[in-house]
C-alpha cells in the first residue's frame, strides 16, 4: 500500500515490462521464453489477472494516463506521499482521452504525477506525423499547465539529469511530462526508425544480427535466463 505506482499505458512494450518484473523476482527469468504463448502468463498486452506484478491491464492506448490520474488524485485525497509514473507513447497523444486526463491533472494540481513519454515519432501505421500530427507537443502540454522536461532518451547522463530536474518540480503544483527523444529500434541496424518493427518479432539470422548489434549472443542470453 505504501509503494509508488507505475502504469504502462503503452501496454505493448511488454518485453521491457516483463523483463523488469522478472529482474525484481516476480517470476523466474526463464518464463520470458514463453512470451505470448497460450500456456504462459505473459500475454502481448499486460493483464492484471495473468501476470504477477501487473496491477493495471493496459494496451487499449490512451487510457493509462487516466488510470494514473485516478491513483494520483486518490493519493492526494488520502494525504499519501507516493509518486505515480505513467509510461506513454507518442502515438497515444492522438487519443482524446489523453487530453481530458491532461486537463484533469492540471486542474487538480497533481504534482505527484509524472508522464514518461517515448517520443520516437513512430506508431504501428507509420510516422506519427502522417497518421495524425501531434506537434508542437511540448507547447501543448505547457498550454495545459504541465511542467515539461525534455532529454535525449539514448544518453544516460541526459536521462539522469532529466530525473533530477523532475525531482525539483515535485511540489510545483503541476503535473510533469518527460519527453524522451528516441529512435525506434535504436541499436539494431536493420530496425532503426522503421515502424514495421512495431510488433514484429525477428526470426532466424535476424535474431543473431540483433543480438550481435546489442553486444551479446543467443547463448549468453539463454544462459542469463536460466540463472534464476
Amino acid at each position: 500500500a505504501d509503494r509508488d505506482y507505475v502504469v504502462w499505458s503503452v501496454g505493448h512494450c511488454t518485453p521491457v515490462h516483463y523483463a523488469l518484473l522478472a529482474e525484481k523476482g516476480f517470476y523466474p527469468r526463464r518464463d520470458l521464453l514463453k512470451f505470448r504463448k497460450f500456456d504462459a502468463h505473459l500475454p502481448g498486452h499486460p493483464h492484471h489477472l495473468d501476470t504477477p506484478g501487473v496491477a493495471v491491464s493496459t494496451g487499449s492506448l490512451g487510457q493509462g494516463i487516466s488510470v494514473a490520474c485516478g491513483i494520483a488524485y486518490g493519493s492526494k485525497m488520502d494525504g499519501h506521499p507516493r509518486r505515480v509514473w505513467s509510461f506513454e507513447g507518442d502515438g497515444e497523444q492522438q487519443e482524446g482521452s489523453v487530453w481530458e486526463a491532461a486537463m484533469f491533472a492540471a486542474h487538480y494540481k497533481l504534482d505527484n504525477l509524472v508522464q514518461l513519454l517515448d517520443y520516437n515519432r513512430k506508431q504501428i501505421d507509420g510516422d506519427v506525423t502522417d497518421v495524425m500530427g501531434i506537434a508542437p507537443l511540448a507547447d501543448k502540454y505547457r498550454a495545459f499547465n504541465w511542467n515539461v522536461v525534455e532529454c535525449d532518451g539514448h544518453k544516460m547522463a541526459d536521462v539522469v539529469a532529466a530525473f533530477a530536474e523532475v525531482r525539483a518540480l515535485y511540489d510545483s503544483g503541476r503535473p510533469t511530462v518527460m519527453l524522451f527523444h528516441t529512435v525506434m529500434g535504436k541499436g539494431v541496424r536493420y530496425m532503426e526508425d522503421l515502424a514495421e518493427w512495431h510488433g514484429k518479432p525477428p526470426k532466424g539470422d535476424q535474431v543473431v544480427q540483433a543480438l550481435s548489434d546489442l553486444g551479446t549472443t543467443e547463448e549468453d542470453w539463454r544462459r542469463y535466463l536460466e540463472t534464476t
